[in-house]
């Protein structure tokens, strides 16, 4: 399952993500917000990473801001998250592959509706390469 969050700059990007979900009988679940009323980002980014490490029916999450730099940075201060903001269909494939990625963070402001969905299916299917020279770059980072 794949859960998804955002704050109020990216509440419409986050919608339409969820609609495309749906369409494709992924199941998923929205930790908020729930309107355009301004809110603050750390409190969903830290209440999703949280969800997404101790609950072991999500897989990957997804999280949207104005420019998804600071849902990553927020979501990336819990310990087990690597949470990478991504435009291009490249780094979105390479930041699950070589570094297990686990949160996609995207920016409604900075990218289409069109490429955030291809963004989001790219990520979702892309595996970790499990290679031995990647496994241990996490671990470097772990530490």
């Amino acid at each position: 399952m794949i859960i998804i969050g955002s704050d109020h700059g990216g509440y419409s990007l986050k919608e339409y993500i969820i609609e495309h979900l749906k369409e494709n009988n992924i199941k998923y679940h929205d930790v908020g917000c729930f309107s355009q009323d301004s809110c603050d980002y750390p409190i969903i980014a830290k209440k999703l990473s949280k969800l997404l490490i101790n609950d072991n029916k999500f897989i990957k999450g997804i999280l949207v801001c104005g420019t998804g730099i600071g849902m990553s940075i927020s979501a990336n201060k819990i310990k087990g998250i690597r949470a990478s903001v991504c435009s291009d269909a490249f780094s979105t494939k390479y930041t699950v592959l070589h570094n297990n990625a686990n949160i996609l963070c995207l920016g409604e402001r900075v990218i289409g509706k069109g490429l955030a969905l291809e963004l989001v299916d790219i990520f979702i299917n892309t595996k970790f390469s499990k290679e031995d020279r990647h496994i241990n770059r996490i671990k470097l980072i772990e530490e």
